[in-house]
């Protein structure tokens, strides 16, 4: 069920599919299991090389058009860890390849990240970093036409389930995180590289975290993305596609939580009324509207700056920090709407909450996102 089109025969498509893609969600969230066979049914629908060119598997989709697809996933699919999966799959290595990645890299690895044969992952994250990204540890060597990597990555999503990794390392240290950062790509059964234990979490449970380990790990200069020295420049770009593809997901979501919660509201009955004609109840529903549209209207209208290639910084900044906030925001506003039923499992809503909070972390927390406007600012 290929949806080879304009972005609405794959809105369509994905309305089909949405039953099935959410069949089970809790269940699979309490097992904290990846859905394969849902991950196939991801493949089939083609949404995987939406923003890629055609030459290479993709479906010449823009940035746009890209995040509305995603927008309804994110409507139609309840399983938000696979949800993530499909983001991060799309973002972590097709980006970097499209943008910077040679003609030989892109024929030999963009077909496998549009296909979905290949599931994709982007190293950044490590143990004594976090969003101190500039503090880097994992160092590339050169080594004749190799480079020696060594050191270990950490809540990288997708890692235990992934084959192709790009894994950023500091090639120069002298340069600094500006001008020594380097991206390599780094295959699966590499000799040095390996995989730790799927890590638990919070939300987000059918998407898969793990450590990886580099210890004498070799890599041809050929998977060096662009030329050694532009990794941060090249994760400056990825970001821009990782929060407005993974919160146009949110939006999706927030969207159908919203309209579950004026249906609950509308037919739930206390003290002999809909509990939706209570002030109280009625005002949640109103935030909860208000937060999905401006967080709607804030990643669209950034994402046409960034297509029209107007600096969008502030823009960006603003609208990581407004979807993510409100999510949560969202997400406790049904749980005290279903009320005892919103914090039992078995309604799925308690899941949403857990899930809405990792929004605030990854991607740049709450707390950098404001020191970025602050900083833009002139404070």
């Amino acid at each position: 069920m290929n949806a080879k089109g304009s972005a609405e025969n794959y809105i369509e498509v994905i309305a089909e599919l949405g039953s099935a893609l959410s069949e089970d969600h809790i269940g699979w969230d309490q097992r904290c299991e990846f859905p394969w066979h849902k991950w196939q049914m991801i493949r089939e629908s083609g949404i995987l090389g939406l923003p890629f060119p055609s030459e290479y598997g993709g479906s010449d989709q823009d940035l746009i058009a890209t995040m509305k697809v995603l927008e309804a996933l994110g409507y139609h699919c309840a399983d938000s860890g696979l949800n993530m999966a499909v983001s991060t799959q799309i973002v972590s290595t097709g980006i970097p390849l499209m943008r910077f990645g040679t003609e030989q890299q892109k024929q030999n690895y963009l077909s496998r990240v549009c296909s979905g044969g290949s599931v994709c992952a982007h190293a950044i994250t490590e143990p004594g970093g976090g969003s101190d990204a500039f503090s880097m540890r994992t160092s590339a060597t050169e080594c004749g036409k190799k480079y020696i990597l060594n050191g270990r990555k950490t809540f990288i999503s997708n890692g235990p389930i992934a084959d192709l990794f790009m894994v950023y390392a500091m090639t120069d240290k002298n340069q600094g995180a500006l001008g020594g950062g380097t991206v390599f790509l780094v295959e699966r059964g590499t000799p040095g590289f390996s995989t730790g234990e799927p890590i638990a979490k919070m939300g987000l449970r059918t998407l898969q975290l793990s450590d990886l380990i580099f210890e004498d790990c070799q890599v041809s200069t050929e998977n060096i993305i662009a030329k050694p020295g532009l990794g941060f420049p090249i994760l400056e770009y990825v970001m821009k596609w990782e929060i407005l593809c993974g919160f146009a997901i949110s939006v999706g979501e927030m969207q159908r939580r919203l309209e579950k919660s004026i249906e609950y509201a509308k037919n739930r009955k206390q003290f002999g009324q809909a509990i939706g004609s209570f002030q109280a109840v009625a005002n949640k529903i109103v935030d909860m509207q208000v937060g999905v549209k401006t967080s709607r209207e804030m990643l669209y209208r950034t994402a046409t700056k960034i297509q029209r290639k107007e600096n969008a910084t502030i823009d960006l900044a603003i609208a990581k920090l407004v979807a993510s906030e409100a999510n949560v925001a969202s997400a406790l506003h049904a749980v005290q709407i279903f009320g005892g039923k919103g914090y039992m499992v078995e309604h799925g809503v308690e899941k949403e909450l857990r899930n809405s909070i990792a929004g605030t972390i990854y991607s740049g927390t709450s707390e950098i996102q404001r020191n970025k406007i602050a900083s833009m600012l002139g404070i």
